[in-house]
């Protein structure tokens, strides 16, 4: 199918979103329920547990005897309640990561608290539109410690339903902000695979939208691909991405092509499709490429077109570069729980 589609339904137990774009698998959302104690997203009242000297961070009670870890620290004192939101996935037996910039979301608009003012996605363009957006938001603005983030979404949206969103994230807010002081508590859910469909993929709108008690078999059938390490480039070209308890390992091969461009070739299609490849199979931390055979002339293209990927995926990666031995270093947070986990765990 061409076009921008949604699918909601199950897999394996578990609720899930997908996102296709021209028929191609373009991002996902599976409930990692039972997986993690919280999820990226939920905001919870902890207690600072102890204060980390020299590593810039404190450890934090949260709610059923969970632990997470604050990077930052400023202005906390042990036995402080704090508002935190979950930031990212931790590995098994690992303090969940947390941030104290706590966000909001909805469709149209983002509420902040901490952070003033009433900004506007740069994707809107028209200035008129922004005027009147600018209003909205400033109309419904929660306090002086409090801003908006106007969406994308927001460009072609009635105002009434932008208004009324607004007004229910503001009040959830509030209602967060005032329950600041007390025992670890969660206080507001991560969202839902249905939610962050709703949320996330909202611009540009979706040509079609189908719930169903399971996803299709051809969507499953793409989303069991991903279980595969093997990623096929064009060229008759392929990579290995391997997972260890260290690190993330791809290595990238050449096939049958063996003119002399084959290795740059296979290095730059793997370069663009790397950043998908990490967000689909819900991969971060520490990740090492052993590109195909190149010359040393080419290793400057390589870079660029990772960078050039990143960029476009907008995920929190540090592109540290190429090693004396050749191998290229980088690192990418881990927002996710890894697909394999999700597809073998019980719900």
């Amino acid at each position: 199918m061409k076009g921008r589609e949604i699918q909601i339904g199950r897999i394996k137990g578990r609720d899930a979103a997908v996102l296709l774009v021209d028929g191609r698998l373009e991002d996902l959302a599976i409930d990692a329920s039972g997986l993690a104690p919280f999820l990226p997203g939920a905001i919870l009242r902890g207690r600072v547990k102890r204060l980390m000297k020299g590593q810039g961070g404190v450890f934090v009670a949260l709610p059923d005897g969970a632990t997470g870890y604050l990077r930052d620290r400023s202005g906390l004192g042990e036995g402080q309640a704090v508002l935190v939101q979950v930031s990212g996935m931790a590995e098994p037996g690992k303090a969940v990561p947390l941030t104290s910039r706590l966000l909001i979301r909805g469709r149209y608009g983002i509420v902040t608290p901490g952070a003033p003012g009433v900004n506007i996605s740069r994707a809107v363009r028209d200035p008129e539109r922004r005027a009147l957006l600018q209003e909205l938001g400033n109309r419904a603005q929660p306090s002086d410690q409090s801003g908006l983030i106007l969406r994308s979404a927001a460009a072609d949206a009635p105002d009434d339903e932008i208004a009324a969103e607004l007004q229910d994230i503001t009040a959830i807010a509030a209602q967060i902000l005032s329950d600041a002081e007390g025992a670890p508590e969660l206080l507001l859910d991560a969202p839902t695979p249905a939610e962050t469909a709703w949320q996330d993929w909202a611009e540009p709108a979706p040509d079609s939208i189908t719930e169903d008690d399971d996803l299709p078999p051809d969507t499953l059938d793409a989303l069991h691909k991903l279980l595969d390490p093997r990623i096929a480039l064009p060229a008759g070209a392929s990579a290995l991405i391997e997972p260890t308890h260290a690190l993330i390992a791809v290595d990238v091969n050449t096939g049958t092509d063996s003119s002399p461009a084959a290795g740059l070739k296979a290095n730059v299609a793997l370069a663009r499709e790397l950043p998908r490849q990490l967000r689909l199979r819900g991969l971060g931390g520490q990740v090492v490429v052993d590109f195909a055979p190149m010359p040393k002339r080419d290793r400057g293209t390589v870079e660029q077109e990772l960078k050039k990927a990143f960029r476009i995926e907008g995920s929190e990666a540090v592109l540290a570069g190429f090693t004396t031995m050749g191998l290229f270093e980088l690192s990418r947070k881990r927002d996710r729980v890894p697909l394999t986990r999700l597809v073998e765990a019980e719900p």
